[in-house]
């Protein structure tokens, strides 16, 4: 059974959240505010981790900060908050999902199972290599040069779509479908994640040369 750690300092969202995830078939439990949510995910580490964005002390970007700073673990930001700024500001944090409040739990619940998937799930197939870029799917290894590059779960089920399409264009739907399991999706989740990627990947990100964009067609990796 997974667990998911709901931080939220809200009673009521929280323990409806907590019901109605226990209703889906997870062990949920909670958390009011970052700094108690950072410390039972180290004490007990979570399958998944839903974080508010408006919390007391530690806010909700700091707090994917220092989750994604000690763990890979799939996060989901849970808001009320739907500007884009926020959203994409979340998602550069380390989110690897946003879902604005109030929450559907089916869906929720269909998205945790999606990222739990492909978490747990192998990439398969032969090191792709582009470059000095080296992608090894089956030892979830990515080298840059030699190198070895630091990358999250869903950043490095990203590099591997489209290492194993190296040279072909890749739309930002099929890279949700593919990387993330989602049917549909947000598309800034695609392109933040491609930004990420590109900090720790491109000598230069803001003239990327390595993982292209092709306005209105998506995304290649050069071979």
């Amino acid at each position: 059974m997974s667990g998911v750690l709901v931080i939220e300092d809200d009673d009521r969202i929280r323990l409806a959240l907590i019901l109605a995830l226990e209703e889906e078939g997870y062990r949920a439990y909670g958390a009011a505010s970052a700094e108690e949510g950072l410390r039972r995910h180290r004490q007990s580490p979570a399958d998944n981790v839903l974080v508010d964005l408006m919390l007391p002390g530690l806010d909700g970007f700091e707090c994917i900060r220092q989750l994604r700073r000690d763990d890979d673990v799939p996060i989901v930001v849970i808001s009320a908050r739907d500007d884009t700024h926020d959203i994409v500001a979340a998602l550069e944090a380390g989110a690897d999902d946003y879902v604005v409040k109030p929450v559907a739990i089916k869906e929720l619940s269909a998205r945790l199972r999606a990222l739990r998937r492909r978490s747990r799930a192998g990439t398969g197939g032969p090191a792709q290599v582009c470059g000095d870029l080296e992608i090894s799917a089956e030892a979830g290894e990515v080298r840059l040069a030699g190198r070895p590059v630091a990358l999250t779960r869903t950043e490095f089920r990203l590099i591997c779509e489209l290492a194993l399409h190296a040279g072909k264009v890749l739309s930002r739907q099929q890279l949700l479908q593919r990387a993330w399991g989602y049917d549909t999706g947000d598309e800034r989740l695609v392109d933040v994640h491609v930004g990420r990627l590109r900090q720790k990947i491109e000598r230069d990100p803001s003239n990327p040369t390595r993982l292209v964009t092709l306005r209105g067609l998506g995304y290649k990796l050069q071979r």
